[in-house]
């Protein structure tokens, strides 16, 4: 009887480690969270010809480069953050991959 429920014991125990919890999907960041690149300025004509810009036209491009580096300012942390989840999901993938491998073991 001893043996009887030795075996038992075995064979429930076997059956229990292979009912571990699922591995996990790991989920990408949604696209819609991707940050847009500002555009850059279109630069003159102008600027390339040989007199060069007349002053306003200039003074126009001038304002426009400083608003497009206060956008490539904000950019930045939006940037790294997307970075930061897409090396997140990366590390996931992996996990879940080498959790995949465990369950065939």
């Amino acid at each position: 009887m001893a043996r009887t429920l030795l075996w038992g014991l075995l064979i429930l125990a076997a059956l229990s480690a292979g009912a571990e919890a699922a591995c996990t999907r790991p989920e990408p960041p949604p696209p819609e969270s991707k940050p847009a690149k500002p555009p850059l300025p279109q630069k003159p004509a102008c600027l390339d010809a040989k007199e060069g810009c007349p002053g306003w036209e200039a003074y126009s491009y001038n304002d426009a480069v400083r608003a497009y580096n206060a956008q490539a300012q904000a950019f930045r942390p939006l940037a790294e953050a997307y970075v930061q989840k897409l090396n997140a999901y990366v590390k996931a993938s992996s996990d879940y991959a080498q959790c995949e491998v465990k369950t065939l073991q």
